[in-house]
C-alpha cells in the first residue's frame, strides 16, 4: 500500500464527497457517504488492517460501505487518492469541511460563496463577511453574516486548544518520568490540566529540587520533548512531539506547596487571594506566604489556605466563580470524589455501534471496580449504525438475562441492566413504542438530528420528551461536540426545572469530545436539585476510563456525591427507577 490513512482521516475524505455531491444535487449519494463516515469513524480496529486482510470485501462487511466505496478506500490506500475524490476536489473550496462547520453554512450556501466570492478557506470567509460582501447574496442576509461570523470566532477557539482526555495521559506520563530523574524530588501537573479543564491550551508543570540545573538537564532529555522554546534559570518551556507546549517552573523543595498553588490556579482566583493576604498584613507568591521577610506556609497547598483562614480549596473549582466566598463562609461543597462511581448507564456493544460484546463490557467495568453498567444501544431510526427495533431489544433482553445468570452461578457480584439510547424525532416522539420501553430497566433518550432547530421548538421537544413516563435520563443533552458541533440552542434553566418536575435525570457524558452537560449547566443543575448520572458512552472497553473525565465536569460544577445517581448501589438504582417519576427525589 502506497500510504496510510486511519479512521478518521479516511472517514473526512468521505465527508468531502458527501458535500462534493449535494453541492452538486446528486441525490442519494450524499447521505451514503455520510453514513459511511460515520460508520468508519466508530470502527474500532483500522481500515487499512482490514483491507490488507480480506481486501473489498472485508471492507464491505462494515456497515454503510458498499463495493464502490469499498473500492474508492482500495484506491486512497495503493495511489494515495482516487479519481472521483480529485475530481470534487477540483471543484470545491480548498477546506470545505471546516467551512461547513460554521452554523448556517450547508454544502449549498459554501458553494454560492465559491462561486460568486471565491471563497476557499475560513480566512477568505472572514474577509468576505466582514467586508459586507456577503449579505448582498441572495439567500444570505445581514444576521446570517453576522452570525457567520459567530460562527467562526466559535471554531478558532474551539479548534486552538486539546481535549482534555487527549492531554491527561500525557501530562501523567510526564510527571512519571520526571519524578524518578536525576535532580528532581516531586513533579506535579498544574494550571488547566489539574482544575480538569475540557480542553487545554498549554499546561503547566511544578518540579521541586534543590539542584536546579541537574533538574533543567532532565527536562530536556525528556523523550516527548520536540523543542525548547524558552530557558531560564529555575523555568523552562518545551514544545512536545504532539505540539502542546508545557511551561516546567523548577522551585525549592520547601516551596512546593506555594508554587503548586500558585500556578493551578485561575488568574482571577489566584488574584482573590493575595487580595485576601493583602488585608491581612501578607504577601502571597509562588514561594511562600510571607509577613515581612518571614515565611509564615510554603510545603503544602493545605497550610497556604489555612493560614489565610480557609479551608482547602479543590483545584478543579479555582476559578473564581464564588468558592473563596463560599470558602470563608464555610459553604464549600464536599465534591464528589473521584472513584464513587458504582455503574456506567451508557453502554454501547456489538449489537449496534460498539466494538466489543456484552459480555466483554462488563468484564472491562467490573475489572475497573464498577458494579453494574447498562446496556443502551441505539434504537431503529439510527440505520446506519443496526439500531434495534421491538424485536432486536427482546432478543438482546434474553441475552442479557442469560449472562446475568452465569455471573449469579459463579458468584460474581456484577448485575447488566436492560437500557436503550432512544432517538429522539424532531416533534419530541420517540422512536419505539411505550409498550417496549416499559419492559427496559433504564431508557435514555438523545438528540441525533435536527440540530438547527430554534430554541423555542428545541426545548419544547426535550420537555416533550422528559414527560414522558418511561424516560430516565436524557443523554448528552445539548449535543455539541467540541469543535465539531456547537449545542443546540435550549432553554436550559427550563429544561433543568423540568428535568426537576418530572423526576428525569440529566447525563453527564464523558466522552472527552462531548463533555456535556458543560461545567456552569452542572452548577445550576445541582442548585435546582437535579438528579445527574455521569457516563461514559463507551462503544469499546478503553471508553470506560472516560468515567474520571465526567467525575471531573461534575466537581468542576459543585456537585456531590449524593447529586450523582450511579454512586448508587444497584439495588438503590432500581429502587430510584421503580418508583414514579413524578415521586423520584
Amino acid at each position: 500500500m502506497a500510504k496510510k490513512f486511519n479512521n478518521h482521516e479516511i472517514a473526512n475524505i468521505l465527508r468531502e464527497m458527501s458535500i462534493c455531491y449535494e453541492m452538486e444535487r446528486i441525490a442519494f449519494k450524499p447521505a451514503a457517504y455520510e453514513r459511511a463516515a460515520d460508520t468508519i469513524e466508530l470502527q474500532g480496529e483500522e481500515i487499512g488492517e482490514r483491507l490488507k486482510r480480506g481486501g473489498t470485501k472485508e471492507l464491505e462487511k462494515i456497515e454503510g460501505v458498499g463495493p464502490a466505496i469499498a473500492k474508492h478506500i482500495e484506491e486512497l490506500f495503493k495511489h494515495g487518492s482516487f479519481r472521483e475524490y480529485a475530481r470534487c476536489r477540483r471543484n470545491m473550496p480548498d477546506d470545505v469541511l471546516t467551512l461547513t462547520t460554521i452554523p448556517d453554512l450547508g454544502p449549498h450556501k459554501v458553494r454560492i460563496l465559491y462561486e460568486k466570492l471565491h471563497v476557499r478557506t475560513l480566512n477568505d470567509l472572514e474577509r468576505a463577511a466582514r467586508e459586507k460582501r456577503i449579505r448582498k447574496l441572495p439567500g444570505f442576509g445581514v444576521k446570517t453574516e453576522e452570525k457567520i461570523l459567530r460562527g467562526i470566532d466559535w471554531f478558532r477557539k474551539s479548534s486552538q486548544r486539546r481535549l482534555l482526555g487527549d492531554v491527561l495521559p500525557l501530562a501523567r506520563s510526564i510527571e512519571r518520568h520526571l519524578k524518578s530523574a536525576p535532580g528532581i524530588k516531586q513533579a506535579v501537573m498544574a494550571g488547566s490540566v489539574r482544575r480538569r479543564q475540557e480542553t487545554i491550551g498549554d499546561f503547566d508543570l511544578v518540579v521541586t529540587s534543590d539542584q536546579p540545573a541537574k533538574a533543567m538537564a532532565s527536562i530536556e532529555r525528556l523523550k516527548m520533548v520536540k523543542k525548547i522554546l524558552e530557558r531560564g534559570r529555575r523555568n523552562i518551556v518545551i514544545q512536545l512531539e504532539n505540539d502542546l507546549t508545557c511551561d516546567v517552573i523548577v522551585v525549592p523543595n520547601e516551596s512546593f506547596g506555594a508554587a503548586l498553588q500558585h500556578f493551578t490556579g485561575n488568574k482571577e482566583h489566584n488574584v482573590l487571594l493575595r487580595k485576601l493576604a493583602g488585608a491581612k498584613g501578607l504577601k502571597l507568591n509562588e514561594y511562600g506566604l510571607w509577613r515581612g521577610k518571614k515565611r509564615l506556609a510554603a510545603k503544602t497547598e493545605k497550610e497556604i489556605y489555612r493560614a489565610l483562614g480557609l479551608p482547602y480549596i479543590e483545584p478543579e473549582i479555582r476559578l473564581a466563580t464564588g468558592e473563596i466566598e463560599a470558602a470563608i463562609a464555610g459553604k464549600l461543597p464536599n465534591l464528589l470524589p473521584y472513584g464513587a462511581l458504582r455503574g456506567d448507564l451508557q453502554i454501547q456493544t456489538s449489537w449496534t455501534d460498539g466494538l466489543a460484546t456484552i459480555e466483554q463490557m462488563a468484564e472491562a467495568a467490573r475489572i475497573i471496580g464498577l458494579e453494574y453498567i447498562v446496556v443502551t444501544d441505539h434504537t431503529r431510526s439510527l440505520a446506519m449504525v443496526g439500531g434495534l427495533d421491538s424485536k432486536g431489544l427482546g432478543a438482546q433482553a434474553r441475552e442479557i438475562d442469560q449472562l446475568n445468570h452465569r455471573l449469579k452461578t459463579a458468584k460474581i457480584k456484577f448485575t447488566v441492566l436492560k437500557g436503550a439510547e432512544v432517538n429522539i424525532f424532531k416533534d419530541g416522539s420517540l422512536d419505539l413504542p411505550d409498550a417496549t420501553l416499559k419492559k427496559l430497566d433504564v431508557v435514555g433518550a438523545a438528540i441525533h438530528s435536527n440540530f438547527n432547530l430554534d430554541k423555542k421548538t428545541q426545548t419544547e421537544r426535550l420537555i416533550r420528551v422528559m414527560k414522558n413516563q418511561h424516560v430516565d435520563i436524557i443523554y448528552h443533552p445539548t449535543g455539541r461536540i467540541i469543535g465539531r458541533r456547537e449545542p443546540i440552542e435550549l432553554d436550559l434553566d427550563k429544561i433543568l426545572r423540568t428535568a426537576k418536575e418530572t423526576g428525569t435525570a440529566m447525563e453527564i457524558n464523558a466522552s472527552p469530545d462531548r463533555s456535556d452537560l458543560q461545567t456552569t449547566q452542572v452548577r445550576l443543575a445541582v442548585k435546582l436539585g437535579v438528579k445527574l448520572v455521569i457516563n461514559s458512552d463507551a462503544h469499546r472497553p478503553e471508553h470506560l476510563r472516560f468515567l474520571e473525565l465526567g467525575e471531573a465536569i461534575a466537581r468542576r460544577g459543585w456537585a456531590e456525591k449524593k447529586n450523582i445517581l450511579n454512586t448508587k448501589s444497584v439495588q438503590a438504582l432500581k429502587t430510584w427507577l421503580t418508583k414514579p417519576k413524578n415521586q423520584r427525589r
